[in-house]
């Protein structure tokens, strides 16, 4: 399988370095990052960023609180539906879109492929769809993102081990591996989901964390607007910290065979990239790790 690294959608609050670390100006750089899989069975996306009525219509399908607070840039360019077509493919060739979780920033393109099976955990659509309530939930879930959805596929948790993290499945209709991986916390049904490509696992981590240096062993870190982002968003503290730390773990116990990336930091996404073989990224990248394939069941 070939796994292409898309950023649908960009983010540029006030604060700059304070929430990217790295940017010179009074704005940040936050992506929203996806994945695009090309599979025997057809296209498999991973999370779709902001999508085309987004764009077009940012209000009233996207909250004025999140567009200010992030300042949201729009661009057709960026959306997965402009990027697949620009690759050649068309977007009935999508088959399946694989969710970390149901905030507006991670399912606005689901209407873009309306022919594409939805896979999400069921705690994440109960919460969005039926425990809507509250100053944040009202607005990070926007039903009008996914109401076209016909075709939805949920996921309890139970499940296996995969390199210590528990409760772990397979996708209906998908191939073995593609792994959804419950890290709950930021949202009650978040996920990461797990790639095995043929240089080893990445796992698509989504919002279990914001900033590269969270992992760290020593001495993580995390820039204070990313931080305080984070406590906003939250659901449950102790399960993010919780899920936090077992990323930690993996990363440093199993760094030669899991790659582990999130949804919104500019030099994780332009290392994944570059990993990838994509040169138009010319940001200085920090090392990648290696993988070795391995599978469920106490990996």
């Amino acid at each position: 399988m070939r796994v292409r690294y898309l950023k649908c959608g960009t983010d540029c609050p006030l604060g700059g370095p304070l929430f990217d670390g790295f940017s010179k100006s009074l704005f940040g750089l936050i992506p929203c990052a996806a994945q695009l899989v090309e599979t025997n069975e057809g296209l498999v996306l991973i999370d779709t960023g902001y999508g085309s009525e987004d764009v077009r219509h940012p209000h009233p399908r996207l909250s004025r609180f999140f567009r200010t607070l992030l300042n949201i840039h729009f661009r057709a360019e960026e959306t997965a539906l402009h990027q697949i077509k620009a690759m050649g493919y068309s977007p009935s060739d999508v088959r399946h879109v694989v969710l970390t979780h149901l905030d507006f920033d991670h399912a606005g393109g689901l209407d873009d492929f309306p022919n594409a099976r939805v896979h999400v955990m069921e705690a994440e659509r109960e919460a969005a769809e039926r425990k809507r309530r509250g100053f944040i939930a009202e607005r990070r879930y926007r039903p009008a993102q996914w109401e076209q959805v016909r075709d939805w596929r949920t996921y309890a948790g139970s499940g296996e081990c995969w390199f210590g993290l528990e409760r772990v499945r397979q996708l209906d209709g998908l191939p073995p591996e593609i792994l959804m991986v419950p890290l709950p916390g930021h949202t009650w049904g978040h996920a990461g989901i797990a790639i095995r490509s043929d240089d080893g696992w990445v796992l698509n981590a989504g919002d279990a964390y914001f900033y590269r240096r969270e992992l760290d062993g020593d001495r993580r870190r995390c820039t204070p607007g990313l931080r305080l982002y984070q406590n906003l968003m939250e659901v449950d503290r102790e399960l993010r910290f919780a899920n936090q730390q077992r990323l930690r773990e993996l990363k440093r116990e199993r760094s030669g065979e899991v790659t582990i990336f999130c949804s919104h930091d500019e030099i994780e996404l332009e290392a994944m990239q570059r990993r990838n073989g994509d040169t138009s990224t010319t940001r200085a990248m920090p090392p990648i790790g290696q993988g070795v394939a391995t599978g469920l069941s106490g990996a």
